[in-house]
């Protein structure tokens, strides 16, 4: 098949399900202008998804092509029953342009993705083989929770449910999931350029000072616009260093000391994402480049669905605290669980948004905080409740929550209870260069706030008025305070609080571009050129990051090389790959394959994540940061050299049992790592059943 049929095919999955779950979305939000249209589609992965995914772990339905088609089937016919009965098509008619507009922007984002990522493919470097690996894994399990591929014979110990979307997608569809990976990153790029859009849209249609028609009205189709690009395309003020030389990533200086100097060519993209030092602030756009599928990248669409959500609780007037109905309760909790299974901090932020939205419907009345304190308990347990089966697979592995900059007397406590106090945690960001990662969302704040500021009255109707906008500002601006002061504990001694400031600058980041993209069409429309001139500069600077981000990462788009991800394998090790592909076509179920271990970001546990196949240890570190020991994996690492190279065939044996190990991978790798490598004592126990140039794959005879 051609990459063109492959984007087709995908695109029509997308564009069946967003039809089946209209009639939901349009339920869900009738006050929005295109009735939830983009939403449908992601509440319809949602749905299938996780559906898939009870049923199979609480053995009811394995996961197989079947069993999503046949959830499909169930919704389409409860589809069909709502049409029907609600007489949903002929509401929905006169929406119908708007739905063909968004339709053309979703296909146009998912095909200008998919043609960019066909300049490099390679499912390789950086966290490519975990994500690959999980959701190969995922493909050929029959019940969760999926085997971790990387320490048989245990489970994925981590957050998977983002991956198993992908899985859900390639099993519907049957193509090859060395293309599907592929595709997976050109329909999220599209879903949140979609579903920003219609964020943006819909806060301009319900918000804005002077109603109108979507129709009559481009300043709600432009609200959508900009939202979209600032959220999905936007970078931070860091690419101002372009414009200047001697920039140094190791020990970064403030620009205004730098000679001036163009430097367009020499700009390193990832530097705007690891500027404060030891931290990690990315964005969207550099995520879409970098291409690794990890959950915080899944987690986009279901974010922006629940922000929809918090939209129109907000804006209807008979949605009071008291009255939120069972519907909108239960597909917040859902998502919240979702969130936890799939980008775990998610889970916290939000549930702290939640609390931050209901106070502001009801005016900031601390009378009601009994009320909105029992809504929040509510979906708290049935956000429990709807990831139960998860928890109970899983082992938790956070350290605790650290306390930067703690006072003496505390850091010789050590610890009470979960906070930790550590002497030489005292690293906060300087306030320059917060200035300069989140200085332009803050600047387009900050003029509309000058320019509605005239008096007291000025003040109260800017509050009254604004009174969501202010709270999405609210809570981002937490979002980006709280890892001043507290962070999550990992494994990282030197980066400690990386994780923290990354998945809460995240979150920051795509609330603060809707906002932003919001205010700035509420300065055009107010005419407000002074601000907007000031502001041209600021936004040029954000606007040009993916220019080198994309002409970087994908060689200026000059070498057209398609979407399936494993040349690289075939150019790297032909023969090795002639043999995974050997194995992931024949070799059933989830048996144990022997591969040689390597380091973290090596090509070392390419067997396992190109075939799903679990292997005696993996990346150890990865599985380190999994389970929060080394201890396992440790032990692993001289055992899998002891099986390559022991000269005791009965030792070999033994370890061979232990971790019940039915095949044996010996390619380009396991003969450059061992080298008193001992492949005949593989003769003698068992066949080889795959050889191509000196790689072999050998059956282990039982």
């Amino acid at each position: 098949m051609s990459d063109l049929l492959f984007i087709f095919q995908w695109w029509l999955i997308w564009l069946f399900l967003g039809i089946t779950f209209l009639p939901f979305a349009a339920h869900l939000f009738p006050s929005f202008f295109d009735k939830g249209y983009v939403f449908a589609k992601i509440l319809g992965i949602l749905a299938v998804s996780y559906i898939a995914w009870l049923a199979s772990s609480l053995k009811i339905l394995p996961f197989s092509s079947w069993g999503i088609l046949a959830i499909y089937i169930i919704f389409v016919i409860s589809s069909a029953i709502f049409y029907y009965r609600k007489k949903t098509v002929s509401t929905l008619r006169p929406y119908l342009k708007i739905f063909a507009i968004e339709e053309l922007l979703f296909l146009g984002g998912f095909v200008l993705w998919a043609y960019i990522k066909s300049f490099e493919p390679s499912i390789h470097g950086l966290e490519k083989y975990m994500d690959f690996g999980f959701i190969n894994s995922i493909l050929r399990t029959d019940f969760f929770p999926p085997k971790d591929l990387w320490l048989t014979p245990h489970s994925i110990n981590y957050y998977y449910f983002g991956h198993l979307t992908s899985a859900v997608l390639t099993k519907i569809s049957g193509l090859d999931p060395a293309v599907t990976y592929n595709l997976t990153l050109a329909h999220l790029f599209a879903l949140t350029l979609t579903a920003s859009f219609s964020l943006g849209a819909n806060l301009w249609h319900l918000f804005s000072p002077k109603s109108a028609s979507w129709r009559t009205n481009y300043l709600t189709l432009l609200s959508g616009f900009l939202g979209a690009f600032l959220v999905t395309l936007g970078g931070n003020l860091h690419t101002i260093y372009a414009f200047f030389q001697n920039y140094a990533a190791e020990n970064p200086v403030p620009f205004w000391t730098l000679p001036v100097q163009l430097n367009l060519q020499s700009y390193w993209y990832p530097n705007a994402t690891r500027f404060i030092p030891f931290t990690i602030h990315e964005f969207p756009i550099y995520s879409f480049v970098v291409s690794d599928l990890h959950g915080h990248v899944f987690n986009i669409p279901f974010v922006l669905l629940l922000l929809a959500l918090f939209i129109v609780i907000f804006h209807s007037q008979q949605l009071s605290v008291s009255r939120l109905n069972a519907v909108r309760l239960s597909l917040i909790s859902l998502l919240i669980a979702v969130f936890l299974m799939t980008n775990v901090l998610d889970g916290p932020i939000y549930l702290l948004s939640i609390f931050l939205v209901l106070l502001a419907k009801e005016r900031f009345s601390f009378s009601k905080l009994k009320l909105i304190t029992y809504h929040l308990s509510l979906i708290t347990f049935l956000t429990i409740l709807f990831s139960l089966p998860y928890w109970l697979a899983f082992k938790p592995f956070g350290a605790g929550i650290g306390v930067l900059c703690a006072p003496k007397f505390l850091t010789d406590a050590g610890k009470i209870g979960p906070l930790l106090f550590e002497a030489d945690h005292c690293a906060r960001s300087p306030i320059w260069m917060l200035a300069l990662l989140w200085g332009f969302f803050y600047s387009v704040v900050l003029a509309f706030s000058f320019k509605s500021l005239r008096s007291l009255k000025g003040l109260k109707l800017l509050i009254s008025e604004n009174l969501l906008i202010i709270t999405f500002t609210l809570f981002a601006t937490i979002l980006i305070i709280i890892p001043e002061f507290f962070y999550v504990k990992d494994i990282y001694p030197a980066h400690y609080r990386a994780n923290t400031v990354f998945k809460f600058g995240y979150q920051a980041f795509m609330i603060l571009g809707l906002v932003s993209g919001y205010l700035l069409i509420r300065l055009i429309a107010a005419k407000k050129l002074i601000p907007l001139i000031l502001l041209l500069p600021l936004f040029l600077l954000v606007s040009i990051y993916p220019f080198f981000a994309v002409n970087s990462y994908f060689g200026g788009l000059k070498t057209y090389k398609g979407l399936y991800g494993l040349t690289y394998l075939n150019e790297l090790y032909p023969a090795d790959y002639q043999a995974i592909l050997w194995a992931r076509d024949n070799i059933k179920g989830q048996p144990v394959i022997l591969e040689a271990q390597g380091d973290s970001y090596t090509d070392f546990a390419r067997v396992s994540s190109n075939t799903g196949l679990p292997t005696v240890i993996g990346w150890p570190v990865h599985e380190w940061l999994w389970r929060g020991s080394y201890d396992e994996a440790g032990k692993r690492v001289s055992d899998v050299s002891l099986l390559y190279e022991s000269q005791d065939q009965e030792l070999t044996k033994n370890l061979l049992k232990k971790y019940n190990a039915e095949y044996v991978f010996i390619g380009a790798l396991e003969r450059q790592k061992y080298l008193n490598l001992n492949e005949a004592k593989f003769e003698s126990l068992g066949k080889v059943i795959f050889s191509s140039g000196q790689t072999k794959i050998y059956q282990l005879t039982k």
